[in-house]
């Protein structure tokens, strides 16, 4: 890397005590062209940063992103703390939402849920764990029953159950206005 590349690198301040979801880019190389390019990406682009109570902590990925007739949908998961009603003791929760990002410019958010769409029940698992976390991980289209807009959506709970929800998207996406601190942003020194 030229070194003012370098420099200009290492100048920049990432919003660390905020982790969020970026977007990054990497080439596509030909058929029978080296692969290890794959692992060099750019135009790396802060998509989100938490901006609800339930995601307040941090968020992150969850399911890979499918194309659906808005753009591409993303099921994320945000991190938050939380009252519990009996005791009054604060607990945190992991829960899931959703994004759609523009089709032809992921980097764009279209629409975001500023309430979770995936929550967690309280229940009691294996050895009294609590259960306190929805996570996301897998997505699948239900063309296999006529179903072109359903989506099952998989997730773990706790780490010792795997639970399944179904997603319909609806022909129009609500219009909410997108929300992002720009304090989450890069700057530059």
């Amino acid at each position: 890397m030229p070194k003012d590349n370098k420099e200009k690198d290492d100048d920049r301040i990432i919003d660390l005590h905020r982790e969020s979801i970026w977007i990054s880019y990497s080439s596509l190389p030909e058929i029978g062209e080296d692969l290890s390019e794959l692992s060099n990406f750019t135009s790396h682009h802060r998509l989100a940063a938490p901006v609800s109570p339930w995601e307040a902590l941090k968020i992150g990925s969850g399911t890979p992103p499918v194309m659906t007739r808005h753009g591409w949908l993303i099921v994320y998961h945000g991190v938050g703390e939380v009252l519990l009603p009996d005791t009054g003791e604060e607990r945190i929760t992991y829960s899931a939402g959703i994004m759609i990002l523009s089709k032809e410019y992921p980097q764009k958010l279209l629409y975001r849920s500023m309430k979770p769409v995936l929550a967690p029940t309280p229940s009691t698992g294996p050895r009294g764990t609590p259960s306190n976390v929805v996570f996301p991980t897998g997505i699948d289209r239900r063309t296999d029953i006529d179903k072109p807009h359903r989506y099952d959506v998989y997730y773990g709970l706790n780490d010792y159950r795997i639970g399944v929800a179904r997603l319909d998207v609806p022909p129009n996406i609500p219009h909410v206005p997108v929300k992002d601190p720009p304090s989450g942003k890069i700057e530059q020194k």
